[in-house]
Formats: structure tokens, C-alpha cells, sequence
């Protein structure tokens, strides 16, 4: 691989690229809207959530606030430094720009392997679903089906990406409105007495597991919002991506904080916390049986699975383009940058195979290499976002001082409030480390980083001895 000179209008003036084909341009502002919620808007939530709960209690509501308010302020970097230089890599791009290449090669993979195991976990979930209503093919046969399928969907033109990503998402986001106005009336006493605030307190108080509960609890928040970082990526393939980034971010943050934090505080209200059901059925479907509502359990499995496949669809996306990205870079293996019709097929295929593989590993070593797998991803996010910190406290100054015209967003009370989500995202590394899973986690994702950082090394060591070999 050899390392081209061609600088790319789209990315930092700074960032070196290769002069790969350029991909389409097919994504609109409503494309951009629900690919932000179809990415972080899965299982984790209508499902995923109840283990959080039972973890933490009634305080996950405070923990997924303030989950939310620190993603709000990574999304608004992001958004300032996408808005200033749209690009497919994001902030893996701008991170190389500003802090070297071994940010951007660290970002960028780490945020492929999260995506990617994200894939195969959530077609894993997708698969047992489709298995109990229809058993003649196994689970990892399903798995296969969704696999080709989104697969081929993310081989043909973006446009169609955008257009299956936004009935995903629109049915999901609609199932979440009904659920809060239903959560609402039931809160207020017309479907039956009304609980006050019974279940908030009569169970051990407002923090009934304690300090524990809530640190156990943070994980099960910030893996809930991981994905949302891809409206950046896809910004770079929409029609005007100056203007659609600045749209989609300041948009998916607040409607994503709505759903969460609304969603967990009708939950809580309604239910008693350690209610088994809550972790075992999911939270919604033990609501909307308090609730009344009829085959509240068919119908949240529909859901569920909707919301399964659209975020498996966004993950694909993402990662393949976060992986021609960095191979566009000289980062990666070069037949990854094939592109074809203005998509980059051969990182497709490749995003999709892993997250098959990953499966595979699922079936064969289910609590060796793919809790192992799991665990890193689930720690990747909190690397990329300390990276993006980095980088914004560097490129915003850089900005202001050269090109002010393109701060189009603005990160709010810079530099104060970047040097706080950085403490905030120390203090969730440091939380980690008080448990045992948690340091399995950091340990396992300090390795992968360090490997990251030591091939990046390895490869402008081996560029630099064959830029000095004399030509013949």
C-alpha cells in the first residue's frame, strides 16, 4: 500500500487520501434523519433496556440523562467538525488530520469493529425471532437470509439504502410515540388507578441498588446510544452535506433523548423496577400489559424485530463506509476501496462477512471469542468518543484561526464543555475499573488499541523505506 499525495476536497486540508472513486451523492435530509435514529434505535431499547433497570432501578432515568447530555455534546462536535469538512471517514478522518494517523487508524477501526459485532449481534437476535415463528430453518439460517439480503441492499445504489433505512425507522419511531402518549394516559389514571409515585419509591427507594446498581447500570446507557455517530458518515453521500449535517444532528440528538429518557421514566413510573418481566419480556411489553393493551406481546416482537433488522441495515452502512474510508487512506488492505455504481462494494462484502464470521463464533465459542468481541465493542465507542474530543479542542482552534466561514455549528461553551465530556468520559473508564467485567473490558480493548497504534507505526516505518529505496 502506498501512501498518495491526492488531497481530497471533502476532508481536512490536512488529511492525505487516495484518489479512490468517488462515492454517490443519494441521500436526502429525511435519508439523514432516520438513518441518525435507525442506527442507535434497536433492541437495546425496547428490549435491552429492562436489564438496565433491573440493574439500577428507577435511577436509570437520571443515568440515561445523563448519558444523553454527554452524547448531545459529542454529537455537537461532531457535527462542528462534519459541517466544516464533510467526509465519509467522519471523525476518523479528522482525527488524522489533527492528531496523526494513529488516531485516525484507532477511531476508524474501532469504530468498524463496534459496528460490525453490533451486526452480527443484532441479526443473531433478529435470527431467533424469525425461528420461533417459522422453525423449519434454524436460527443461523435466518441469519444467512438477513445477511444476503441487506447485504445486496447495501451493494445497490445509497439512495435505496435511505429509502429502506426510512420506513425502518419511521415504524419505529411511531411505535415509540404511541407508547409514550399511551405511557402518559396510563401515568394519569385512565387506563385504571393512577400510580403516582408508588414505584419510584416502594421498592427499595429511588436507588435501591446503590452505587453499584447505578455503575453496572452506565454501561447498559452508553452502549444504548453507540451508532449514533453515523448521520456524520452518511452526510458525506447526501446532496448539500454541509447543510444536511448541521439539520440531522441537531435534530436526532433531541428526538433520541425524548425516546430514551421519556421511555425509561414512563417505564419506571408505571412498573415496579424489579418486576421480572421487565428484564425477561422487555419493558414495553410488561407496560403494555399493565396497560391492557391487547397482544401487547405479538406485537412488541414485530417491533423488536423491525428495529433489529434497521439497525443491522445502518451498521452495514456505516461500517463499510468508515472501512473504504480508512483504506482510501492507505489504512486497510487496498481491495477494499473497489467501488461500483458510487458504492463501495468490496467493503460491503467485507463488513458483512465479518459480521457473519462473527455469528459463526457465536454458535461455536458463544462465551469465549464472542463475549470477548462483544466486550470490546461495547468499550469502542467510549474510545472513539475521548478521540473526538481530542480532535475538536484541536481542529476548532485551527478553524477559528484559518477558515471561521465554515463553522457552520458551533460546539456550545468551547473550550469548557469538551474539557467536561472528556472528565465524564475518563470518570466512565475509571467506573469500569471498580468492576470485573468492566476491567476485562478495558484490558481487552487496551490490547486491540495498542495493536491499532503499533501496525499504524509499523506501516509509515515500511512507507518511509520505500520512499528511501532508490527507483530503478
Amino acid at each position: 500500500m502506498t501512501r498518495s499525495t491526492t488531497r481530497s476536497p471533502q476532508d481536512s486540508p490536512r488529511a492525505v487520501q487516495d484518489p479512490a472513486p468517488p462515492l454517490s451523492h443519494g441521500l436526502k435530509q429525511r435519508h439523514l434523519s432516520m438513518i441518525a435514529l435507525g442506527g442507535v434505535i434497536g433492541a437495546g431499547l425496547f428490549v435491552g433496556s429492562g436489564v438496565g433497570i433491573a440493574t439500577a432501578g428507577p435511577a436509570i432515568v437520571l443515568l440515561f440523562a445523563a448519558t444523553g447530555a454527554l452524547v448531545m455534546l459529542i454529537m455537537r462536535m461532531l457535527g462542528e467538525m462534519s459541517a466544516a469538512r464533510p467526509s465519509t471517514g467522519s471523525f476518523s478522518v479528522h482525527s488524522e488530520a489533527e492528531l496523526g494517523s494513529w488516531a485516525g487508524t484507532t477511531s476508524g477501526w474501532m469504530y468498524w469493529l463496534m459496528l460490525c459485532a453490533g451486526v452480527a449481534a443484532e441479526a443473531t437476535a433478529a435470527g431467533t425471532i424469525m425461528h420461533a415463528w417459522v422453525p423449519f430453518l434454524p436460527a443461523y439460517g435466518w441469519v444467512a437470509v438477513f445477511m444476503v439480503f441487506f447485504c445486496a441492499s447495501n451493494l445497490t445504489a445509497v439512495k435505496n439504502f435511505g429509502e429502506f433505512e426510512f420506513w425502518f425507522s419511521t415504524i419505529k419511531v411511531t411505535v415509540i410515540v404511541a407508547f409514550l402518549v399511551l405511557g402518559v394516559l396510563g401515568i394519569l389514571g385512565v387506563f385504571g388507578n393512577a400510580p403516582g409515585a408508588d414505584n419510584l419509591t416502594a421498592h427499595g427507594g429511588f436507588f435501591p441498588t446503590g452505587a453499584a446498581g447505578l455503575a453496572a447500570g452506565l454501561l447498559t446507557t452508553i452502549s444504548g446510544f453507540a451508532g449514533l455517530e453515523t448521520v456524520t458518515i452518511a452526510a458525506a453521500e447526501s446532496d448539500e452535506p454541509r447543510r444536511n449535517v448541521v439539520r440531522a444532528v441537531r435534530t436526532a440528538v433531541w428526538r433520541i433523548a425524548v425516546f430514551y429518557i421519556g421511555s425509561m421514566a414512563v417505564v419506571v413510573t408505571l412498573v415496579p423496577w424489579n418486576d421480572p418481566k421487565v428484564a425477561t419480556a422487555g419493558p414495553y411489553v410488561t407496560v403494555l400489559d399493565r396497560l391492557g393493551i391487547p397482544a401487547a406481546g405479538t406485537i412488541m416482537q414485530v417491533v423488536v424485530l423491525v428495529a433489529l433488522l434497521s439497525a443491522m441495515n445502518a451498521n452495514i452502512y456505516g461500517s463499510s463506509r468508515m472501512a473504504y474510508s480508512l483504506v482510501t487512506r492507505g489504512q486497510g488492505p487496498r481491495f477494499l476501496s473497489r467501488v461500483t455504481n458510487g458504492v463501495p462494494a468490496a467493503a460491503v462484502v467485507a463488513s458483512c462477512l465479518f459480521g457473519f464470521a462473527a455469528v459463526i463464533a457465536g454458535i461455536i465459542w458463544p462465551t469465549t471469542v464472542f463475549a470477548w468481541l462483544l466486550n470490546i465493542a461495547g468499550c469502542s465507542v467510549l474510545v472513539v468518543w475521548f478521540i473526538v474530543c481530542l480532535t475538536q479542542l484541536k481542529m476548532r482552534r485551527r478553524l477559528e484561526r484559518e477558515t471561521p466561514e465554515l463553522l457552520l455549528v458551533r460546539m456550545w461553551g468551547f473550550p469548557y464543555l469538551t474539557w467536561v465530556a472528556l472528565a465524564a468520559i475518563v470518570g466512565v473508564f475509571a467506573v469500569m475499573a471498580t468492576s470485573s467485567d468492566g476491567r476485562h473490558q478495558l484490558v481487552g480493548t487496551a490490547v486491540v488499541v495498542a495493536a491499532l497504534i503499533v501496525a499504524d507505526r509499523l506501516r509509515h516505518r515500511r512507507d518511509r523505506r520505500g520512499l528511501s529505496t532508490p527507483q530503478p
